[in-house]
Formats: structure tokens, sequence, C-alpha cells
């Protein structure tokens, strides 16, 4: 008789010692995940996106884990746990009606930093509103424009990402010049000025490919539009645009001063 008494405790003992083991497991799982994954990526940029995954994974196990067990201690006692789980369903029916958007935002950003559609650094345009990403969570992206205004976007909010710096970019430039213009010899002198800033040691760098030249891409009564791209590390291609565009300046001056005397 005394066995029989001492059996329930055994099994809540038997089913919170496999609890425990289960969440020891699912914990060194994670950790040997996130340590190959990080050894797959550049840990720098990831970094961020693969904790707040690992964080989001673990905390689901422990609530799961937990809560079976709790299920499973009160059935051993004797407590039925159906009018539990009748009671959790109503009221996990009401919060989900109350909290759609909040919802919507966590499964949002989840997809999010699973597709590595953003990442901290990044320069992206999201919701009617770009600058740099400082901050991804499962709410919101927080980024901060050119001005220094700060922009909080839930995710749910989140339709289209635009990133504007992954991988490589593109400074695509348009130069104005007269209809008069020798269009030969501007050609020339942007592929000389893109050739120079290539050999730069301090434009040099950002710079991956040699100039493209498109031709012309706006034809107006006074003036012809030229359009070239360069392409570029992640989120250079404004600062190469200026650079380019501050050079050809130069020249068209240097070229206008020299046109008199001759």
């Amino acid at each position: 008789m005394l066995a029989e008494s001492a059996l329930p405790s055994l099994r809540i003992v038997l089913v919170w010692v496999l609890a425990l083991l289960a969440l020891w497991m699912i914990r060194r799982l994670l950790r040997a995940l996130k340590t190959r994954i990080r050894n797959h990526v550049d840990v720098l940029r990831d970094s961020r996106r693969i904790e707040t995954l690992m964080n989001v994974f673990r905390y689901t196990a422990n609530i799961v884990i937990v809560g079976v067990a709790i299920m499973l201690t009160l059935g051993t006692i004797g407590i039925s746990i159906t009018p539990i789980l009748a009671t959790a369903g109503v009221a996990g029916i009401a919060v989900g009606f109350g909290a759609q958007s909040l919802v919507k935002d966590f499964f949002t950003g989840l997809f999010l930093l699973i597709e590595n559609q953003v990442s901290e650094g990044d320069v992206i345009e999201a919701a009617g509103k770009s600058g740099l990403v400082e901050r991804v969570t499962l709410r919101h992206i927080r980024i901060r424009d050119y001005d220094g205004s700060v922009h909080f976007i839930p995710n749910g909010m989140i339709t289209t990402v635009t990133n504007r710096s992954r991988d490589y970019a593109y400074a695509v430039i348009d130069v104005n010049v007269r209809r008069q213009e020798d269009l030969d010899r501007v050609f020339a002198r942007m592929e000389e000025i893109g050739r120079t800033m290539r050999a730069d040691p301090v434009v040099g760098p950002l710079i991956l490919e040699d100039i493209d030249l498109a031709g012309v891409e706006k034809l107006e009564d006074a003036s012809v539009a030229l359009r070239c791209r360069i392409k570029v590390q992640p989120s250079r291609q404004w600062r190469v645009r200026r650079e380019f565009l501050r050079r050809m300046k130069a020249a068209i001056d240097t070229v206008e001063e020299v046109a008199p005397q001759s």
C-alpha cells in the first residue's frame, strides 16, 4: 500500500526529470546549431539575427515542454485538465482577436529573420521610410534616415523591403551636357574619370568593376542626358556617385577655361 501511495510521486519526479532532460538537450542542440550556422555566415553581419532566432526557438521549446510537464503532473495527482484546456482555448481565442496586430508583427518579423531579408547595418526602404537599419526584432525594425530621424516600423506594416546594401550596388550617374558637345569626347572623358577613380587609393577599393556607359538617356531642346553606372561595394553607391560628379564637374570647368584661349 505504501508503494502504491508513492507511485504518483515517482511519476511526477519522472515527468520533471524527463522535462529537464529535454530542455537540456534542446539547449545543447541549439548551441551546436548556432555554432554551425555562424561558421558558414558573416558573424558580424548575422550574429544578431542568429541570436534572435535561437532565443525564439528556445523560448518556444521551454513553453511547450513546461506546459506538457504541468499537465502531466496535474493528471497524475488527480486534477482533470479538460476544463483547463477548454479555458485556455477560449482565452487563446480572445487574446488572438485582441492582439492580431501583435501576432502579425511577430510572424512577419520571424520570417524576415529566417529569410535574411534585413540585417542590422543594411540600408533599406520599407513602409515608405528609408535609412540605416539599427535594430531588427520580432516586433519592429528601427531605422535612422539621413537627417538623423529614427523610425520604428512594426513588422506587420511591412509588405515590401527594398534592400540597397546586399552583395553589391550600382552608382547610377546622369550627366547633362549641351547639345553642341561632342558626345564621343564626353564619353571618353567619363571613361577616363572612371579609370582614375578605380586607381585612386581611397575611392578605388570601393569600386568593383570598370565604368559601364549606357549612352544617351534623354534628349532635351538644349541639353543631352548621358547615363553610366559603376558597380561598387554595398552602401557605397552614393559616395562613389558624388565623387564621380565632382571630378566630372572639374573636368568640364577645365575644358571651358581652355576653350576661349584656343
